[in-house]
């Protein structure tokens, strides 16, 4: 299945107008009538802007299309104006073993909160 074709099956599913969807994505709804009328993809630059309306991550929207991985992968958004992005960047500076004594510390922080690593 195109890209897409996986559009415009999970706005009709969850009854978004290609109206609103335009609003929400910053792309024309002539682009949008392209896709459907042309039979083609969505450029890549576009796809965080619909995977954030249509509430999907990357790997939700592009599984369906040619080339599907056989592994499925979780993903999760992150505001670069956050704390979670801050301490990731911070996490990615870090040797292994430093990673290890971070997270080691993060699971003594979370337990008894209900958190599993």
């Amino acid at each position: 299945m195109m890209i897409s074709e996986r559009i415009f099956r999970i706005l009709k599913e969850k009854r978004i107008s290609q109206k609103y969807f335009s609003e929400q994505t910053g792309i024309a709804q002539s682009t949008i009538s392209d896709w459907k009328r042309k039979k083609t993809n969505p450029a890549s630059d576009k796809i965080l802007a619909i995977c954030d309306v249509l509430e999907l991550t990357p790997y939700e929207l592009l599984e369906g299309a040619e080339g599907e991985r056989e592994q499925k992968r979780d993903y999760i958004m992150i505001d670069k104006d956050s704390d979670a992005y801050t301490l990731l960047e911070q996490f990615r500076c870090l040797d292994t073993k430093d990673r290890g004594r971070l997270l080691g510390y993060a699971q003594a922080l979370t337990d008894g909160m209900g958190q599993q690593w």
